[in-house]
C-alpha cells in the first residue's frame, strides 16, 4: 500500500518534472487550482492527488503526443474573489502551463472569464449554474472552458420525489409534509436551497424552518436546532457543504433528535465527514451529481475507487477519482490535437468528449459547455450512510442497497 504524499511533497513536485531525464522543452505543465488552507483543504488535497495519479501514469507510459507532464498548484484559499484571482493570475503567468483544472475555485465561477481572456483550456467541477450562466452568453467565445459537473437542477428538484418515494414505500411515515431548510450564504449552497424551497412548496410541502447562516465556520447550531425541534418536521435539509459544519449540525441534532429524515447536501460525501461523526452518521441521507457511482452496476467507479485507495491509502471522495478522470480527458484531447499550445483545437476536442467516467457517461451540452445530467449520462445519485459505509439507494439502475429507517427515528413515529 502506498502512503499518501504530504502537501509539502506535492508542492515540491509541482516544481519538478515527474519523470526524470525528460527534456524541459517536452514538459507540459498542468495548472491546478485548489484550496490548500482553510475549511475545504481536504478537498483541495484530493484534487491534487487525482491529477498527480493521472500524470504519473501518463509519464510512466511515455507521455502523450510526445509530451510529459508536471503539476503547478495555486492555492485559492477561502475561494474569495481576491484569492481566486491571484491564484489564476499566477498560473496564467507561469511558463509552460497549457491547461488548468480544478474541483472548484470560486463558487460563482467568475474565473471562467479570466480563462477565456487568455484562451486557456479549463476543466472545472465547480457549481454548474454559474458556469452555465457565463458560457451560455457566447459559447464560441468560451470554447476553452468546460464543466465536468452536470447541471445542478437535480439538486433542487430531486430530493422531494426521493423522500416522497420513501414515504410511499411505508418505510417512513410522512405526517404532514413539513420540511426545515437551512443553508449557508454562498452561491453554491444558497442556489440549491432556494431551488429546493420552490420545489417543495410547489409540491404541497410547508417550509416550517427557513434559515441562512453566514458562509464560513459555524461554531454552534443550537439556536436553529431549537426551532427545528419545535417544528418537528418530516424532513431536515442543510445545504452547508463544509464537512466540519455539517458534522457539528448532526451531532447537535442528535442531542435532542426529532422523528425526521436528515438530508445533508454534499458534505457527507467527503471522507472527513465520517471521520468526524463516526457511528453517529448512520442514517444520514445525501446526494451527489458527478459523484463516483460506487456500485457493481457501474464497474468503472468501483475499479478506480479501489485503485485510488490502494495508491494513496485513503478513501476518495468525489474529487480524487474525478480529477483523475478530468486529467485523462485533457490527455485524450491532446492525443487528438498533438500540440498543447493550440488551445483552440484543445478546447474543441475537450468539448467533443464522449466517455465513460466514474460518475457516468460524460457528454457536453454545446450551448452551455456543461456535462449532460440524466440517468443515462450523469445521474443524481442518492446515498445513505450506514455504520460508516455509503449505500447507494438511488436511482434504481445503480443501487447497491436499500433505504433504512434512521436509528434516531422511533418505530411508531
Amino acid at each position: 500500500m502506498h502512503k499518501p504524499l504530504s502537501l509539502r511533497m506535492f508542492m515540491s513536485a509541482s516544481a519538478l518534472a515527474l519523470c526524470a531525464g525528460v527534456a524541459s522543452a517536452d514538459v507540459v505543465k498542468i495548472g491546478v487550482l485548489a484550496p490548500l488552507s482553510g475549511a475545504t483543504a481536504s478537498d483541495g488535497e484530493e484534487f491534487i492527488r487525482g491529477v498527480q495519479w493521472a500524470v504519473e501514469e501518463a509519464n510512466a507510459n511515455g507521455g502523450v503526443a510526445g509530451h510529459t507532464f508536471e503539476i503547478e498548484v495555486a492555492d485559492v484559499k477561502d475561494h474569495s474573489a481576491a484569492n481566486v484571482s491571484s491564484a489564476v493570475e499566477r498560473l496564467l503567468g507561469t511558463d509552460g502551463v497549457e491547461v488548468i483544472l480544478t474541483g472548484y475555485a470560486s463558487l460563482s465561477m467568475f474565473e471562467v472569464d479570466l480563462m477565456a481572456e487568455e484562451n486557456m483550456p479549463y476543466i472545472a467541477a465547480g457549481p454548474s449554474p454559474g458556469f452555465e450562466a457565463i458560457v451560455s452568453q457566447d459559447p464560441e467565445y468560451y470554447n476553452c472552458c468546460w464543466s465536468y459537473t452536470a447541471s445542478f437542477k437535480g439538486y433542487e428538484t430531486d430530493v422531494r420525489p426521493m423522500v416522497e418515494a420513501i414515504g410511499e414505500s411505508g418505510t417512513f411515515i410522512i405526517d404532514d409534509k413539513t420540511v426545515a431548510i437551512i443553508s449557508s450564504d454562498n452561491p453554491y449552497s444558497r442556489t440549491i436551497s432556494e431551488g429546493m424551497k420552490t420545489d417543495f412548496s410547489e409540491g404541497g410541502w410547508n417550509v416550517v424552518v427557513d434559515e441562512l447562516v453566514p458562509f464560513g465556520e459555524v461554531s454552534d447550531w443550537k439556536v436553529i436546532l431549537a426551532k427545528v425541534a419545535e417544528a418537528n418536521p418530516d424532513l431536515i435539509v442543510n445545504t452547508d457543504y463544509i464537512p466540519g459544519n455539517s458534522a457539528l449540525f448532526l451531532k447537535q441534532f442528535l442531542e435532542n433528535p426529532t422523528d425526521s429524515l436528515m438530508f445533508l447536501q454534499y458534505a457527507p460525501s467527503v471522507p472527513e465527514f465520517i471521520n468526524l461523526t463516526g457511528e453517529q452518521s448512520t442514517g444520514v441521507l445525501y446526494n451527489l451529481i458527478n459523484g463516483p457511482l460506487d456500485s457493481p452496476k457501474w464497474p468503472r467507479a468501483q475499479d478506480l475507487l479501489a485503485a485510488y485507495e490502494d495508491k494513496f491509502d485513503l478513501e476518495s471522495g468525489a474529487y480524487g477519482v474525478g480529477l483523475y478522470e478530468m486529467t485523462n480527458m485533457y490527455f485524450a484531447a491532446l492525443e487528438q490535437v498533438g500540440d498543447p499550445t493550440d488551445h483552440d483545437a484543445i478546447g474543441t476536442a475537450i468539448g467533443e468528449t464522449q466517455v465513460e467516467t466514474v460518475a457516468g457517461n460524460i457528454e457536453f451540452n454545446p450551448e452551455t459547455h456543461v456535462a449532460l445530467q440524466s440517468n443515462d449520462h450523469i445521474p443524481v445519485s442518492f446515498w445513505q450512510i450506514w455504520e460508516g459505509e455509503r449505500v447507494l439507494v438511488g436511482p434504481e439502475q445503480y443501487t447497491n442497497g436499500d433505504f433504512r429507517l434512521p436509528p434516531w427515528v422511533t418505530a411508531e413515529q
